[in-house]
């Protein structure tokens, strides 16, 4: 189901990410839930929910990444 706010997001998202990340995070999973809402447009048997997660996390990756050492995730700096 489309989260309504970050504090909606699940335990693995809201305790990892900061909160630019998780904006980032909803925008993407509910865009992806509406999106692929038929089994056709979806890869494999995954679920909806499967599928709107793996876009969300994506779309998190784009700007941010997870740090080795601390396991934190921050911001990529850009490179000009």
């Amino acid at each position: 189901m489309p989260y309504h706010q970050t504090r909606d997001l699940p335990a693995s998202v809201k305790n990892h990410l900061p909160a630019h990340a998780q904006e980032i995070y909803l925008k993407a999973f509910n865009a992806a839930w509406d999106e692929y809402k038929e089994p056709a447009e979806r890869r494999g048997h995954e679920s909806r929910e499967e599928t709107a997660h793996k876009v969300a996390w994506t779309a998190v990756k784009k700007n941010y990444e997870k740090d080795e050492s601390s396991g934190q995730w921050r911001a990529k700096k850009h490179r000009h």
